[in-house]
């Protein structure tokens, strides 16, 4: 159980959180419960969600879910909307990689835009269409800085949060009409899983640091904040934003990736890889 104080603006309502096991997912999850919602947390690995539903209210529930695959996503929506139906849902799973674009594989390309462009959209559809039938509610898919700043050798991921981004502003031009508003949080650098290969390589952390106004990582409890802030009824009359939490990071420029990749593999062998070797 969290020991956090129910406010209770949220009671009532039933939310979705897609990666909802650990990181930012859980992070969002136990601010939403915290605040009085009924979450449903999903993700494909069962231990994890296991473990996390120990940190939520007895009232949480979870359920195995791919978001690359549309049953699974249909699946899970329902799940989340039993009872008094669907409210909320954050499309957080997400997945990256690194390396040169002339190296990249397709299967790879394949693998990061179909959890992360193609899970936010089918994510979008189906709980997009539970939310409009429930009476409306809110709808937020996680970005990152990465699209809207360059990051060196890591064009599928960065390409990936970009789209991500124009979809939520198409989606919410559509779905206004239904009562769904739709935003993104683009978070900064904030240590998670996913992002352990750069807050662990200090010289790719320091340069980080340097492009924040504010100096310093992020916390997934400010991410969750911020959607918090999106979901609620605080902001009824905010829809097709993108808000960037990042201590001030899109300021100045994207983080220096070539070094990083010239120590992980030398630069003489970085150079064959940027000419397709």
């Amino acid at each position: 159980m969290t020991d956090a104080t129910q406010t209770g603006m949220l009671s009532g309502q039933q939310a979705l959180v897609t990666g909802g096991g650990s990181g930012l997912g859980l992070a969002i999850a136990q601010r939403l419960a915290a605040d009085g919602a009924i979450v449903t947390i999903c993700g494909r690995d069962q231990s994890k969600l296991t473990r996390a539903l120990e940190t939520l209210p007895e009232s949480a529930r979870a359920t195995t879910c791919d978001v690359r695959d549309e049953e699974s996503i249909r699946a899970a929506v329902a799940h989340a909307a039993e009872g008094a139906g669907l409210h909320i849902a954050v499309a957080n799973a997400g997945t990256g990689t690194a390396g040169p674009i002339t190296t990249t594989e397709l299967s790879t390309w394949n693998s990061v835009m179909e959890t992360n462009v193609t899970g936010v959209f089918l994510t979008f559809k189906h709980a997009g269409a539970a939310i409009a039938r429930t009476g409306g509610g809110a709808l937020v898919a996680i970005s990152s800085i990465a699209g809207a700043l360059t990051h060196r050798y890591m064009t599928s991921y960065c390409v990936s949060k970009a789209a991500v981004e124009m979809l939520v502003k198409n989606t919410a031009d559509e779905l206004g009409m239904v009562g769904v508003r739709v935003n993104a949080v683009r978070p900064g650098l904030v240590p998670t899983d996913l992002s352990s290969l750069l807050t662990t390589n200090p010289q790719i952390q320091a340069d980080y640091i340097e492009q924040m106004p504010l100096g310093r990582n992020g916390t997934p409890e400010e991410i969750a904040e911020a959607v918090r802030y999106l979901v609620g009824p605080e902001a009824a009359w905010t829809t097709g934003q993108i808000i960037a939490v990042d201590g001030g990071h899109t300021l100045r420029r994207g983080p220096d990736m070539h070094t990083m990749m010239e120590q992980a593999i030398g630069a003489d062998a970085l150079r064959t890889m940027l000419l397709g070797g």
